[in-house]
């Protein structure tokens, strides 16, 4: 039986990884920050005839717990087949602000983990000749919207650079670029959507199952739906100075209502996911 661990699994994007790659037959392995949330995942997949489903409570901001994942990957006693490096958490904030402890969460989380999960599942996967990794990317690391655009361009070139240093071992790696997926992680970012066109929102079951899909077929960049397939081309060939004017555009329509600031929490609508 094959096993699949899911960071950020609980929620969003994560969930619905979780969700299609139980109904595939994989065992799972689903790691995230709240152990309530872990045992209520846990327990749905269990009802819906998931084999078997371990939990680890784990911070990935903390590094002492995203080596206990790393270790997990690499265990040689119950492998891992596939990885989904998918925990992150939505960011709604200037490139200016003294206080930068977001940043540097994000940059922990969203590129060091992914880094150091990326790795332990590489070396893993490579000693047995098979496995799959799969980070979630963004077609925000396309444009200009601040760190979290930041974050994911590296996300992206990470894993074509790793791609590159396991090609030819059977390992295949692979990056989701979601656009608009509809879960909780613009509310809980603090993010402003009204203006975003409905048809622009895609389902997350529809993403989740074109990127299965993508992955399958050996793709490295995996961008669900014809509109965002259209939207990735423009915003890699289109010039720099008219995709940095896009980008203002969209960033001046996000601002930040009002009051209290929104929490970055675990569960955006990708994760911790």
């Amino acid at each position: 039986m094959a096993t699949a661990l899911v960071t950020g699994g609980t929620s969003g994007i994560g969930a619905a990884f979780a969700r299609a790659l139980s109904l595939r037959g994989f065992d799972l392995v689903l790691v995230a920050r709240d152990e309530s949330r872990l045992r209520e995942m846990a327990e749905e997949l269990g009802r819906d005839g998931a084999t078997r489903v371990e939990t680890i409570s784990a911070d990935l901001a903390v590094r002492e717990d995203m080596d206990r994942v790393a270790a997990r990957l690499e265990s040689t006693e119950d492998p891992i087949d596939f990885l989904v490096n998918n925990a992150g958490f939505g960011m709604h904030g200037s490139l200016l602000d003294h206080d930068v402890a977001v940043h540097e969460r994000a940059l922990a989380v969203m590129c060091l983990a992914v880094l150091v999960l990326g790795g332990a599942a590489g070396r893993a996967m490579t000693a047995r000749h098979r496995g799959t990794i799969l980070n979630v990317s963004s077609v925000a690391g396309t444009i200009a919207t601040g760190d979290y655009s930041a974050v994911k361009a590296w996300t992206t070139a990470y894993t074509e650079s790793l791609a590159v240093e396991l090609r030819n071992t059977n390992v295949q790696v692979s990056a989701v670029l979601p656009g608009w997926v509809h879960t909780e992680f613009h509310d809980r970012a603090g993010i402003r959507t009204k203006s975003i066109p409905d048809f622009l929102w895609i389902d997350v079951d529809q993403l989740v199952e074109e990127a299965l899909r993508d992955v399958a077929r050996g793709k490295v960049l995996s961008v669900p739906s014809k509109r965002f397939k259209v939207l990735f081309f423009f915003t890699r060939h289109l010039p720099r100075g008219v995709i940095r004017w896009i980008s203002g555009r969209i960033s001046s329509s996000r601002n930040k209502p009002s009051g209290p600031a929104a929490p970055n929490t675990e569960d955006r609508s990708k994760a911790d996911r």
